[in-house]
Parts: structure tokens; sequence; C-alpha cells
């Protein structure tokens, strides 16, 4: 089933049936890598099923967690449009299947299907209002504030709900969360702790109970 206002929902039958035919599918398992970082590779992939995280190394060689894609979702969309490497590597957080478009076939789908051109230029652009949105959420404030705002964002986007309580799978470790919030691994840890012992979140096996939501909301502002 499509899921809503992501960019496979929001093409029509002529759209899916002209990617479908030009692209090819392809199955992965947790932890495997789509493309890397650097990679001169053109391929647009198109999330049917499972989670893609989204990870880029900065200057300071420490992994940051930019996103986490999911079924309907496009990933590696600006590859076509110029020579240069990955900004990001892909890497599956469970079972996937993706459709794989070659940069050339997507560009023409792009060139020739106006409805398509518009809704990846409207799934573009979201993207860099969120990243926006996102810089001034994680800009300040102390580490409560910043931990509470990331763990939110994670169960808005993708967290089971359960009666009062959300549950979520943690797409990356202590420290690649930690790098994208601008806080040391320690601070996020003892954050974590925090609210784990105020009775706020519980966790365990990479995975994360929020059980009063109403706190953490309080913590983010």
């Amino acid at each position: 089933m499509d899921t809503p206002d992501r960019f496979w929902a929001k093409l029509g039958p002529a759209e899916k049936l002209a990617i479908e035919q030009a692209a090819r599918r392809r199955n992965f398992v947790a932890g495997d890598i789509l493309c890397r970082q650097g990679d001169k590779s053109r391929d647009v992939l198109i999330i049917r099923s499972g989670h893609v995280r989204v990870l880029t190394v900065g200057a300071d060689a420490q992994p940051m967690l930019l996103a986490v894609r999911m079924a309907d979702d496009i990933v590696g969309e600006l590859a076509p449009l110029d020579d240069s490497p990955r900004m990001a590597t892909l890497q599956a957080l469970d079972a996937v299947e993706v459709l794989i478009l070659p940069g050339s076939r997507f560009t023409r789908l792009c060139q020739t299907t106006p409805r398509l051109a518009w809704v990846l230029l409207g799934i573009v652009a979201g993207r860099l209002r969120d990243n926006g949105l996102q810089g001034a959420a994680l800009g300040g404030g102390t580490a409560a504030h910043k931990v509470a705002t990331v763990v939110m964002e994670l169960a808005v986007r993708y967290g089971r709900t359960i009666g009062a309580e959300v549950t979520l799978k943690l797409p990356g470790t202590q420290a690649e969360l930690a790098t994208t919030v601008g806080i040391s691994r320690e601070s996020f840890a003892r954050v974590l702790r925090e609210l784990r012992e105020q009775g706020v979140i519980s966790t365990g096996r990479g995975h994360l109970t929020i059980h009063r939501m109403d706190e953490l909301k309080t913590l983010v502002g």
C-alpha cells in the first residue's frame, strides 16, 4: 500500500508504469550498503518496502545520521544532476526492496513527464525546508532539549503507537545520533539515562519506547 505524501504515492498510474518499465528491482538485508558516500554511481532508488538510513561522514571522520527513508521514498535523486560524488551513504535498516533506475533513464523521464518532474521538485523542496527547520530546532539549547527533539522527531516520523506509548527502532548508534544533534556521546547517553530514571522512556536492544509523551514535549518546548 502506498504511503501518503511520499514520492511514489504522489505519482499517477502512468508515471508509476513508466518507472517500473525503466527500473530493475533489488532486495537488500539489514546492514547492506545501497551506495557509499563518495561513489560516482548515478542510480536513483525508490524504496518499495523497508527502511534505509542516510549517513554522512564529516571532516572529523565521525558518522552522522541525516535521515531515515521508508517505503515510497526516493533516494539518490540528486545523483543524475551533476558529476559530483555521492553526498551520503545509504544503508538498509531491515529487509528492503527498491526500484533502481539508471540516472540517464531517470533524467529522460523527468524531461518527458512533467508530473514526475513536478513531484520530484516538491520532494526536494520539502527536504530542504525540513533540514532548515531541524537545524533551527537543534541549533541551540541544552543537551536535554537536543536529545528530546531528535527522539520526538524520530517518534513522529517512524514510531509505532501502542495505546498511550510510542515505540521505535533507533536508526543509529548513540554516537551517530549524538553527532547529529551536535553533542558528545557521553552527553547523549547521560540524557537518555536521566529520561529512563524519570520514567519518560525505556530503551533496550536498539529500541526506544516513549511512556510519557507530554513530558518529552515539554523538553522540546
